[in-house]
């Protein structure tokens, strides 16, 4: 049953991986384990459209090879007052020699201006994500 005073936020995730199968991801504030870019979908733009504008905005990557979908959920950010984001899960693919770089996220949204830090990393059933970013790994073995 749906509550009367719910928020649902509509976001999507982005699972970006070089050649190698690195996973692209970086350790933000707030949040213990590594994240993937990532964000709110804003109004008149659809998912697939957002998973390239934040990858652009949080990362500084703004060429991605093909975009493929690979799941959707809602998943309960917080219980009171209940949050449930809609997320959408995405790959795509990225030539880039870069080991690590830092990046000051642009945009309008809450994180402009903050300094992520990102790194490449062969993604495993032991590595923490936060915020449960990693639901969907499994499926980049698949494709």
């Amino acid at each position: 049953m749906r509550s009367p005073d719910a928020t649902y936020v509509r976001k999507a995730c982005a699972y970006v991986t070089r050649s190698s199968g690195d996973l692209l991801v970086f350790e933000g504030p707030e949040h213990d384990g590594f994240q993937v870019p990532k964000g709110t979908v804003e109004d008149g733009e659809t998912p697939r459209e957002a998973v390239f504008r934040e990858v652009a905005e949080e990362s500084g990557l703004g060429r991605l090879g093909p975009v493929r979908h690979l799941a959707s959920d809602v998943w309960c950010r917080r219980e009171s007052p209940p949050r449930w984001y809609v997320r959408s899960f995405f790959h795509a693919r990225v030539h880039d020699t870069r080991d690590r770089w830092r990046h000051v996220v642009t945009g309008d949204g809450a994180e402009q201006g903050r300094e992520f830090e990102f790194s490449w990393i062969a993604p495993n059933r032991d590595t923490e994500f936060a915020l449960d970013l990693d639901d969907y790994l499994f499926l980049l073995e698949a494709g």
